[in-house]
């Protein structure tokens, strides 16, 4: 049997709780390249923007060290702050996924299965990813090492990211 489950229950009673009967990391966990291509995805998404607003600038006739202090290239940058805010912290805040995390299939979970709480997602974002990037990456390649494929912003909010099937089965 697959680590999948063959049928999703929905729960339609407030204040219930969801409970996964069998859940185990291991079994799902995301392969390592797989977040590295979710990474990468996002970080296209994020830079993408400023290359195109600095692209339609040098295309419009501005030239040199004027692109970076031009009025469309400062724009393109606020687009892409404020796009990568929303990719980065609040699409996983109700999702579960980012961008990237979509177009490969992954989810960020609770260690028991779970959809994580709104402030558990806040902190990993935010704190889990910071202290990722000031281990200089270190955090992160700390999940090729673990068996349930964690990194350091996923033990600080106890989640992981799993391979989710995207697709309902019936």
């Amino acid at each position: 049997m697959s680590a999948v489950s063959d049928r999703t229950v929905q729960i339609k009673h407030p204040g219930s709780k969801e409970i996964v009967l069998g859940f185990s990391p291991e079994s799902v966990k995301a392969p390592f390249l797989l977040r590295c291509g979710a990474a990468i995805i996002d970080y296209i998404v994020f830079i993408g923007i400023p290359v195109i607003g600095l692209l339609l600038s040098r295309f419009s006739g501005n030239d040199g060290a004027k692109l970076l202090n031009e009025g469309l290239s400062s724009a393109s940058w606020l687009v892409a702050a404020l796009v990568g805010i929303t990719n980065i912290v609040f699409l996983p805040m109700f999702s579960g996924q980012t961008l990237g995390k979509i177009a490969t299939g992954l989810r960020i979970v609770r260690i028991d299965g779970t959809s994580p709480s709104v402030g558990a997602i806040a902190f990993r974002q935010t704190v889990g990813y910071f202290l990722t990037l000031a281990s200089a990456g270190i955090g992160f390649v700390l999940s090729v090492f673990s068996s349930k494929g964690r990194a350091l912003h996923d033990y600080l909010s106890s989640t992981v990211v799993i391979y989710a099937d995207r697709r309902i089965k019936r």
